[in-house]
């Protein structure tokens, strides 16, 4: 919210990318921006240049990436990242990139930071958190990276929404800050078993899905179960079969209804637990 209310004026437009973290279209439209959505597309959800260019011709104030993204797990390439560049730079506009999950990225998949990019880093505001990186999501702990001019800005405006977090827990949070290089490489690997013990049993079930390149999360299909709600499907699916999925609709501009996210950030006996009851997924079939 921060980062929007410090670019963005009523009446100005933003970007955004459909799916999208809700929050996003929720903190333009507090600050009175208009969203211009650009759809990303099944089943790798990448998105089309032109349609790209179309709304940067609207003249938005900034466009906003989730990248790895929640809810698919869509890891942004470096090619791509260099078209969203191209395109900020032509049409004079700022970029604001959530990276709250940069650390977890599976291979070989690679990450590229969009401020480092050719004329990128004045123009960029990377929002960052230490909630996913270090399993302390209660804590609410968040920074941002951005030049001066931008650091100032956000400063000069957070202080009247937040203050700042409790001091005792930024003082425990610096623990993970000095952590080396073998904690990320543990936390990729965890990951990484998790998604892949996840798109296995969903395979064997017979339950279509996306492969996430980064993040804990990926879009399974529920297509074939004979709604056309997602969000009955996901309260059957809670109640009858005991397993909980979050509706897609909520993260699209579009009238998608034919997806739930899965998030497998939970112990591997959770996991366990949650695919032998997928295996009765069946019941729900109409």
């Amino acid at each position: 919210m921060a980062a929007m209310m410090t670019l963005v004026d009523p009446g100005d437009k933003v970007i955004l990318f459909s799916p999208f973290y809700e929050a996003y279209s929720t903190d333009a439209l507090l600050c009175g921006a208009e969203p211009v959505y650009v759809s990303l597309r099944e089943p790798d959800y990448t998105f089309d240049a032109d349609e790209l260019e179309a709304a940067f011709k609207q003249h938005p104030k900034a466009i906003f990436l989730c990248n790895p993204s929640n809810p698919c797990g869509k890891v942004f390439s470096r090619e791509e990242l260099m078209t969203i560049a191209k395109l900020v730079e032509k049409y004079d506009a700022f970029v604001v990139i959530d990276e709250v999950y940069e650390h977890i990225i599976y291979e070989p998949t690679q990450y590229t930071y969009f401020s480092t990019l050719p004329g990128m880093y004045e123009r960029t505001l990377c929002c960052g958190s230490l909630s996913k990186t270090y399993s302390i999501t209660g804590w609410r702990l968040g920074y941002i990276f951005a030049s001066p001019a931008l650091t100032d800005a956000i400063k000069k405006l957070h202080v009247y929404l937040t203050i700042s977090a409790p001091s005792p827990l930024q003082e425990a949070a610096v623990t993970g800050l000095r952590f080396g290089r073998d904690y990320y490489d543990g936390l990729r690997a965890m990951y990484t078993r998790k998604r892949d013990f996840v798109m296995k049993r969903l395979d064997d079930i017979g339950i279509g899905h996306n492969v996430p390149q980064g993040a804990f999360y990926m879009l399974v299909d529920i297509g074939g179960y004979g709604y056309d709600d997602d969000e009955a499907f996901c309260r059957d699916l809670a109640e009858k079969v005991g397993v909980a999925l979050v509706p897609a609709s909520t993260f699209f501009i579009e009238p998608v209804h034919h997806l739930a996210r899965l998030q497998f950030a939970v112990r591997d006996e959770t996991l366990e637990k949650a695919m032998e009851r997928l295996e009765n997924i069946s019941l729900l079939k109409k």
